[in-house]
């Protein structure tokens, strides 16, 4: 099962995971789960601890070049902040990194009981530019990652928890 919603300000894209949430969830939280799962190829490392709260952070190691479209960027950290999280429901983040002003883009899914009554989990992989700083707006670079991009994190994710994440 999968869904899809899209404005011009925000891609929604689910996957329903033969996995308890609690698994999914594990693997959303850890800064080394984000690397593993990661389809844009961006995400090249992580320091950090799994996050518990809202406000917590960890770095990520990021390479530009792996999208190609702006090259210069080169390698660089960003620092990705918890927005929301409820534990195996919800987890949002911001990403502060190096430009300025900062970007304002929110990455996050939703976790829900498959409405189907099985023991799976819905996943919602939702990326959301709607508060993006006027300045980058103006830039008409939104989105970054398609609808694809995160389509095929979902599946990444989903062939990880039926493995058996193990961190690191």
């Amino acid at each position: 099962m999968t869904t899809e919603e899209s404005s011009e300000e925000r891609i929604e894209t689910s996957r329903l995971m033969a996995a308890p949430a609690a698994d999914v969830f594990a693997v959303l939280c850890d800064p080394q789960g984000h690397i593993a799962i990661d389809s844009s190829g961006m995400l090249q490392g992580a320091t950090g601890e799994p996050v518990a709260a809202a406000g917590d952070t960890f770095t990520v190691h990021m390479d530009r070049e792996s999208l190609n479209d702006f090259p210069e960027m080169g390698r660089y950290d960003v620092t990705v902040t918890i927005r929301d999280l409820e534990p195996d429901r919800l987890i949002s983040w911001t990403v502060l990194g190096r430009v300025r002003p900062q970007i304002g883009h929110v990455y996050g899914y939703r976790l829900e009981p498959d409405p189907d009554g099985s023991d799976g989990t819905l996943v919602t992989s939702f990326y959301d530019w709607s508060d993006i700083h006027p300045d980058w707006r103006a830039m008409g670079i939104f989105p970054v990652l398609s609808e694809n991009a995160l389509r095929a994190t979902l599946g990444i994710l989903d062939r990880t928890v039926r493995r058996g994440y193990v961190r690191g």
